[in-house]
């Protein structure tokens, strides 16, 4: 498969993720790390692609590529829109409405339900690890998980979001991603972790361990909220509540638990990548109707919500550069790749200790490229309505873009845009020439 590498979103212990895009223009997420170093990647394949679930994201397969002097191992995952759910609870003011934390709440359990059914145990779930699809929430990052019959001490994932059980290194079991459910309820009400005032994550560990503490719950949540949160945070796991019963509780009870839409498809083309911030949020009431943004109609302001800025006034202040631009990759099979063939017998192999890292986004693209888009974009619209000054002006402006990328002034090669982007232009520049 050829395949197209697009900016990298997100780092973490052990890969990389990157958006790309397919020949035909379909995005999907990307995830990398030198094939030396993939035992943990490669078991996160194994793991996921058994799943299939709406609250669960995809896997489409792996592959190995040859980049930089060096053998790569690419997982293919679904590409989900809308970003990571802690990303929204900063973008809404590090706290969602009651209502918002119910609807995202279930469809966490729904989730987790599923899981735990299959017999998989996630490990770490936080807001880090649940990505907003256009349909609802999706699971996502199964580095950490296993499965729930494995049984042995070993823990992985994040201490704040820890379980006592698993702090004390004595099981990590479904209860465990309970309570981790729990914490993430207080995440959405607080835009922090559940233990705000522990720094040291050792002091942290050594508290959710032995003090018999719990989160504090946050004090405006109803009683309805405030117990569901204590039937998730019971330090003694089998008086934990399933993820079965949890959906069973009042607090998911009311009119307003699955008043929660979502008015944005879910982005086929890098053309739709600025929907990662056209998510809007409606509840069953007015006053809690929440506008992250919304697109431009103008072509400049497509291009522009495009690289993730709605505003005309900040397209010169991103201080992006070339390093991230779009890179070809054209899979190749590798016969004698030993680390792909040998796969553990243990599912939990190398997770001893496993402590996850937080992803950081960055996003590059160059500003020249950027307002030669807008031009393009622009001058294919006129064309398309049948302007003929238009298309006149259009095939100059290609004859110039092409003389741009003779001189070495916009390389070819490090094209922003998928092919059928290209194919699109091919097209009307055939047109162009036969009239």
């Amino acid at each position: 498969m050829e395949w197209t590498r697009g900016p990298t979103i997100g780092r973490g212990s052990s890969a990389a993720v990157s958006i790309a895009t397919t020949a035909s223009g379909d995005l999907f997420a990307v995830k990398s790390t030198d094939l030396s170093s993939s035992t943990l990647l490669q078991r996160e394949e194994r793991l996921v692609s058994q799943l299939c679930s709406p609250y669960v994201v995809k896997c489409f397969g792996s592959e190995i590529t040859w980049e930089e002097n060096k053998h790569v191992y690419n997982l293919f995952l679904e590409y989900v829109a809308g970003g990571a759910l802690s990303d929204q609870i900063g973008k809404q003011g590090g706290s969602l409405d009651e209502g918002v934390i119910r609807f995202y709440a279930r469809e966490m359990l729904l989730g987790l339900r599923y899981l735990h059914l299959m017999g998989l145990v996630h490990c770490d779930i936080k807001g880090q690890n649940i990505l907003i699809g256009s349909d609802g929430l999706k699971i996502a990052d199964f580095g950490c998980a296993k499965w729930g019959e494995s049984g042995g001490s070993a823990f992985s994932g994040t201490p704040a979001y820890m379980a006592p059980e698993v702090a004390r290194g004595e099981e990590q079991s479904f209860p465990a991603d309970i309570w981790a459910l729990g914490c993430t309820i207080i995440e959405m009400a607080t835009g922090s972790n559940p233990w705000p005032e522990m720094k040291d994550p050792a002091s942290a560990l050594y508290r959710i361990a032995f003090s018999g503490d719990v989160p504090k719950f946050p004090s405006w949540f109803s009683d309805n909220a405030k117990d569901l949160l204590a039937k998730c945070l019971t330090r003694e796991p089998r008086e934990r509540w399933t993820a079965d019963e949890l959906l069973q509780h009042p607090f998911f009870s009311s009119a307003e638990a699955n008043c929660v839409e979502f008015n944005r498809k879910s982005p086929t083309s890098v053309m739709d990548q600025g929907f990662w911030d056209t998510l809007e949020v409606l509840t069953c009431s007015s006053r809690n109707k929440t506008e992250i943004a919304s697109p431009s109609d103008s072509p400049a302001g497509r291009i522009r919500a495009l690289i993730g800025d709605p505003s005309p006034s900040n397209v010169n202040s991103t201080g992006w550069t070339e390093e991230e631009d779009w890179l070809t990759v054209r899979g190749n099979e590798i016969e004698e790749c030993s680390e792909v063939g040998e796969q553990s017998e243990d599912p939990n192999q190398d997770l001893e200790e496993l402590i996850d890292d937080e992803f950081t986004a960055i996003s590059r693209f160059d500003e020249e490229e950027i307002q030669t888009s807008i031009l393009v974009e622009n001058s294919l619209l006129e064309c398309v309505n049948g302007d003929s000054e238009s298309v006149e002006d259009f095939s100059v402006f290609k004859l110039i873009t092409c003389e741009k990328c003779v001189n070495g002034n916009i390389s070819s090669s490090r094209s922003t845009f998928p092919t059928t982007f290209y194919s699109l232009l091919w097209f009307l520049g055939n047109i162009i020439d036969c009239r």
